[in-house]
């Protein structure tokens, strides 16, 4: 019989997901399989329900022999809320979009201006430097796409704005962005620009 269910997390930072979500996706036969025979239990089927959530990236079931049933769960984690109309979401590492969700509210860039998936395809790369860099992770809070897929972005410490261009570069673009940075603010000149343009490739043009 199952006595107990052991819902783990591989992170914890409180993500989408909740104990008592997952809780309610543990149902067999119309009831929770709590209480249950561990002879009837399909793990299989089971894991599969969960994977059904939207903000599941991956799950293992098992069952012990004093009667738990463990449950390791992988969250998907966003990298971007995408806001267009008529609905917003977040997307995650694999372009997988995952709905808003009351329980949690990811700190994580706003992009603007996406008209299609080949969009976010283009975006990708540069939102996972932006997230697996602890400086650039805090300071971009928003990118937004014009027309001609040139980016501008919004920034944490002041009112200017960063003039990316074309998501082209984007190693050598972000390499001149935190040299500059580095400069700038060590003189305390940032809140005096309104403007940052990366955009050509061998200068920094620092607009006041």
């Amino acid at each position: 019989m199952i006595k107990e269910i052991d819902i783990q997390f591989d992170s914890e930072k409180p993500f989408f997901l909740t104990k008592s979500i997952v809780n309610k996706l543990l149902i067999q036969n119309e009831v929770s399989i709590e209480k249950q025979a561990k002879s009837v239990i399909d793990l299989y089927e089971l894991e599969k329900q969960i994977l059904n959530h939207s903000h599941v990236k991956d799950v293992s079931l098992y069952m012990t022999i004093d009667g738990q049933l463990i449950t390791l769960i992988e969250q998907r984690q966003p990298i971007a809320r995408i806001m267009t109309s008529p609905a917003s979401y977040y997307i995650d590492s694999e372009l997988v979009k995952l709905p808003l969700s009351e329980n949690y509210s990811a700190r994580v860039p706003l992009v603007t201006g996406v008209k299609s998936d080949k969009d976010l395809i283009e975006v990708k790369y540069i939102l996972l430097k932006i997230i697996q860099d602890d400086f650039l992770q805090k300071e971009i809070v928003g990118i937004h796409l014009d027309p001609n897929m040139e980016c501008m972005m919004t920034v944490r410490s002041g009112n200017y704005k960063i003039e990316f261009g074309k998501l082209v570069e984007t190693d050598h673009k972000i390499n001149k962005l935190k040299a500059f940075y580095k400069k700038i603010f060590i003189d305390s000149m940032i809140h005096k620009y309104k403007t940052i343009n990366i955009k050509y490739h061998n200068q920094v043009v620092g607009v006041k």
